[in-house]
């Protein structure tokens, strides 16, 4: 299905949706009389009037046929998916004309002007254009401006790393989309995509079973070993595969915990499982991203040996550890050397609440050796809510922010500005502007939030203020040392009243033992500062028993004591370049080079444990 459509099949596609709809609801389906794209069913409401979706959302439905490169080949509806998911002909072409046309032209175009009734009830100039629409991860990846050498990795309800790509070679490793915002006289570009749909439920599981807030959880992860303990041959390892996921994992379901190889039922120290979660979501990222190398999607050369970038990694100028590409031995029968750094992403753009956790951006940086950056809109608004998707009031979404220089470069051309009809394709030109500006104001920071005031010094303004993003970890302002009490999940709130406990098989002596190894070897795990302190629930796993309800008429002493959970310290800027921040984003994260050895050495055991599970044998 990949190389017919440019994408492997799984439960999102609108093809598999279709069809769920058509098998268990016929009288929905019956009525159906348009399908629309959340992205142009916007698009719609603005104009007016029915508004076709661009190719790149087309090829995410699983029904479109691109051309690729193919001399003389046009793009279409596949008609024989459309049978298959229609169950006749008559339906699939149904389906066709709930679809509608799409347009190829790249994206570059007005597609019409601000609807009559919105202009004259909320005022809008009647000849305001509306300009294409596309969807929020997409638009996420249009707003940081990525370059050839950067990956950007999206954490939220689905983690999505993406990357720009210069060849259209689909295969099921990978989704491949047409770049949304191109001009139709530039050669074609593309964005391969890597998703994982077991992204915020498993971390927000681990949390409400090991922790009692993200803070916690955070600190946690900071303190485990990489891979979960000291020794070299004893690493954990864990896979929660909640729901069904894309190629390999798209029959394993299922939570599955192995220790020194062998799988076991839950971690001899529980303290580890939040550290092995994420080394797993970021590991599983790793590992395809150099499977996806010899496909020649990337071109001739892939990662940081695509293009040079204002942070290079600290390790660009030493040789390989091993011939790149070669298949050696030493490899333990992987197609790629999991050593070899130089086919990995030069920079990683991080953005959702999942990367304002300082030791979720260190693992990152570390597993790809590689600088994290991240948005200094997000950075500012993780001062006020760090441990949400959505942003703090005034500060803006990143999808949004890609939307707006879409309209601004689409605005460019309509209107002839020397910026629309400039050289090179959107990225170049929204640097270019953006370099514009910087030169133009003396070096000052892009605002981050509506709250902020103009400032026209290149001096930054105080920290946390919205004006500027705060450099190093020194003293915070009021806005980011304010200690803010982190709201209960509802679902621990449920089970608090029902006194129904997690459920999920932790007995008495599962409690008693994870409160003696928290307690026991908090000290040891400790480093620095806290070395001699006495443990806290900021920095150990929290008692698990205060969770459930006490017996009836018994009323135990520690319940009348409560303790509030510390607020989670988001991440906060370091010194970065000035070409990166006038762009809008600062680093948060240097990568470590031991660290990175540490996790190349725990690749080849990663795959063959991922390979057990594929294959059913465990």
């Amino acid at each position: 299905m990949a190389a017919r459509v440019g994408t492997c099949a799984h439960p999102s596609l609108i093809a598999a949706q279709l069809l769920r709809v058509r098998e268990a609801w016929p009288d929905i389906w019956a009525r159906t009389g348009r399908v629309q794209m959340v992205s142009s069913f916007l698009a719609s409401l603005l104009t007016g009037q029915l508004v076709g979706m661009g190719e790149a959302e087309a090829s995410s439905t699983g029904l479109w046929v691109h051309s690729g490169t193919q001399p003389g080949a046009q793009s279409h509806w596949d008609e024989g998916v459309m049978e298959i998911v229609g169950g006749s002909r008559e339906e699939g072409h149904r389906i066709w004309t709930w679809l509608g046309d799409v347009d190829i032209s790249g994206g570059r175009r007005r597609i019409g002007n601000i609807s009559r009734y919105l202009a004259e009830r909320y005022g809008f100039d009647p000849e305001a254009i509306i300009t294409p629409f596309t969807s929020d991860y997409l638009s996420t990846y249009l707003s940081v401006c990525p370059s050839p050498s950067d990956a950007v990795l999206a954490f939220g309800p689905m983690d999505v790393m993406m990357a720009p790509a210069a060849n259209y070679i689909p295969t099921r490793l990978y989704n491949l989309f047409p770049h949304p915002a191109q001009d139709a006289s530039e050669k074609k570009r593309y964005i391969v995509t890597l998703t994982s749909r077991n992204a915020d439920v498993p971390r927000a599981l681990v949390r409400d079973m090991y922790t009692k807030s993200w803070s916690a959880f955070d600190r946690l992860v900071a303190i485990v070993p990489p891979g979960g303990s000291i020794g070299l041959d004893d690493k954990l390892f864990s896979f929660w595969l909640l729901q069904g996921d894309t190629y390999p994992f798209a029959h394993v379901k299922g939570i599955y915990r192995f220790e020194t190889g062998v799988k076991v039922n839950e971690f001899r120290d529980l303290r580890a499982n939040p550290r092995c979660l994420l080394e797993s979501q970021i590991l599983s990222f790793r590992v395809r991203w150099s499977r996806t190398i010899p496909a020649g999607v990337f071109g001739s050369a892939a990662g940081r040996a695509r293009n040079t970038n204002s942070t290079p990694s600290p390790i660009s100028g030493a040789p390989p550890k091993r011939a790149t590409g070669v298949n050696n031995s030493s490899n333990m029968g992987l197609p790629f050397d999991p050593y070899d750094y130089a086919t990995l992403p030069g920079r990683i753009i991080a953005t959702g609440a999942a990367a304002n956790f300082p030791s979720i951006a260190n693992l990152a940086g570390d597993v790809f050796n590689a600088p994290v950056l991240m948005p200094t809109t997000q950075i500012d608004a993780a001062q006020a809510v760090p441990h949400r998707n959505t942003p703090a009031p005034g500060f803006p979404a990143r999808a949004a922010i890609g939307g707006a220089y879409i309209a601004r470069w689409v605005w460019g051309k309509e209107k002839g500005t020397p910026a629309g009809t400039g050289r090179g394709g959107f990225e170049e030109e929204v640097r270019r502007l953006l370099s514009k500006r910087w030169a133009a104001t003396g070096g000052t920071h892009l605002r981050t939030s509506t709250n902020a005031a103009a400032s026209t010094s290149k001096a930054p303004s105080a920290a946390g203020s919205g004006a500027s993003t705060p450099y190093g970890h020194g003293s915070r302002s009021a806005l980011g040392s304010t200690i803010l009490v982190e709201e209960e999940e509802e679902e621990i709130e449920e089970m608090e009243r029902t006194g129904g406990g997690y459920g999920l098989g932790f007995s008495e002596t599962d409690m008693t033992r994870l409160r003696t190894v928290t307690s026991s070897t908090a000290g040891t795990a400790m480093s620095g500062s806290t070395l001699g302190e006495p443990p806290s629930t900021a920095f150990t796993t929290p008692d698990l028993a205060s969770l459930t309800s006490p017996s009836v008429g018994t009323q135990p002493a520690e319940a009348t004591t409560s303790t509030t959970p510390s607020a989670l310290q988001p991440v906060t800027a370091m010194p970065t370049s000035d070409a990166e921040i006038q762009l809008g984003l600062a680093k948060v994260a240097e990568p470590d080079v031991d660290a990175f050895m540490s996790y190349a050495a725990l690749v080849p055991e990663y795959c063959r444990l991922e390979g057990l599970l594929v294959k059913g044998i465990v």
